[in-house]
């Protein structure tokens, strides 16, 4: 659910200090923060700002792009490893059905079909 404009962003008080004698100082150092719930405010625009992410500090630039959106959202706390493979290496019977409707441009249909028609 989204937070009313009448409150305006949350960000915490010790970050938005943190931010605003950064800014009067026009220091660059890195600021850490457990603050992952804080919203992104444009004074923090060219900043960067080291979020944790439950096991480590993760950098994260500031730019444009991301003001109104959470510093958590910049942070990822899962890492993805992949899929699992089936066994023997080889793709799935479901994969081989779906890329078998995609549209194939004329020319590659052709090479597509002596390549076949070479193989068997």
């Amino acid at each position: 659910m989204a937070r009313s404009l009448k409150k305006g962003p949350f960000i915490d008080g010790h970050l938005q200090t943190k931010v605003d004698t950064m800014n009067r100082e026009r220091d660059k150092k890195v600021i850490k923060t457990w603050s992952r719930r804080s919203t992104v405010i444009p004074d923090m625009v060219g900043h960067t700002i080291a979020v944790h992410n439950g096991r480590k500090f993760v950098p994260v630039y500031i730019s444009e792009n991301m003001v109104g959106h959470k510093l958590g959202e910049f942070a990822l706390t899962r890492t993805f490893k992949g899929h699992k493979r089936q066994k023997g290496g080889e793709v799935g019977e479901a994969r081989r059905q779906v890329t078998a409707w995609l549209p194939v441009p004329d020319s590659l249909e052709k090479t597509w079909k002596r390549q076949q028609l070479s193989s068997t």
